[in-house]
């Protein structure tokens, strides 16, 4: 990479930040097999397979734009640009409180 090596405080912190993406990716993976494991009696079969294709579909994303993330931060603090915005925040967390509140709405009425 072209630039300046970063204080390495900021190097570990953007590695930190790749590691906390993955394990979100792990946690939604997770949530989605769950929500797939849930009996049939609970939720409607269409929505809770619905609910558990978003949960791993979002995992499968945040998995895979970890690492271009983490490459772009690194980039930034070698150059000493501004770093790039989190443009799939907004995705994952509506996605989650859309499931969330789907299910919660199931939840009630069951």
């Amino acid at each position: 990479m072209d630039g300046h090596e970063p204080d390495p405080r900021f190097t570990l912190a953007n590695e930190r930040t790749f590691l906390t993406w993955l394990s979100t990716s792990l946690a939604m993976s997770a949530g989605g097999i769950a929500m797939a494991a849930v009996p049939s009696h609970i939720f409607v079969d269409w929505i809770k397979t619905l609910l558990a294709v978003v949960l791993v579909v979002l995992s499968a994303v945040t998995a895979v734009m970890a690492y271009p993330r983490w490459r772009r931060v690194q980039r930034a603090l070698r150059r000493q640009d501004p770093l790039p915005p989190p443009a799939l925040a907004p995705l994952f967390g509506y996605g989650v409180a859309g499931v969330a509140v789907i299910a919660l709405v199931l939840i009630v009425l069951a």
